[in-house]
């Protein structure tokens, strides 16, 4: 009868070593499934980033002047064909973030317009005065009748951003 149970617990010992390979075999799956990203500026990860959706909000609770330190994942509806030193970020509500870059220390590729981005930094709302606009209307490539038809001050939503990942 003892070669029974001898014979059970060897049967065991073999089914939990199986048992946690295979475990071992999904956590590397896990680890092989990170997405590839392209940083600009400070180092930051995608962790904790808000939803376009939830930055709307965010947004909708901060007065002229208020600032908030956050990170928020958007798809990228504009930039600086000049030098990349700006972006335009897509909102809900057709909305936009007016995104520049801290201390003008580094830019984004051209190219990027349609792709999601993770931008960390401040977020603000700003009162933008005409010659502004005029500006930023030039840098995108608009046409002279669209910049002279900016007449009047626009409340913006704005964002400083330290660092930028962008998906590849």
């Amino acid at each position: 009868m003892k070669p029974i149970y001898v014979l059970i617990v060897v049967a065991l010992l073999f089914a939990s070593c199986k048992n946690n390979t295979s475990t071992q075999d999904e956590v590397q799956n896990v680890e092989k499934q990170e997405i590839a990203y392209a940083s600009f500026g400070g180092e930051i990860t995608d962790a904790d980033a808000l939803s376009a959706a939830q930055m709307t909000e965010v947004y909708k609770n901060l007065k002229a002047g208020d600032t908030v330190h956050t990170k928020v994942i958007a798809k990228v509806e504009e930039v600086c064909q000049s030098k990349g030193c700006w972006m335009r970020l897509n909102l809900d509500d057709d909305k936009e973030i007016m995104v520049k870059f801290k201390d003008y220390g580094f830019f984004m590729p051209k190219n990027i317009a349609g792709m999601e981005v993770i931008v960390n930094g401040k977020a603000f709302v700003n009162e933008m005065p005409v010659e502004e606009l005029r500006h930023y209307a030039e840098d995108a490539g608009k046409s002279t009748e669209e910049i002279a038809a900016i007449t009047e001050p626009k409340r913006t939503y704005s964002f400083e951003a330290d660092g930028v990942l962008i998906k590849q």
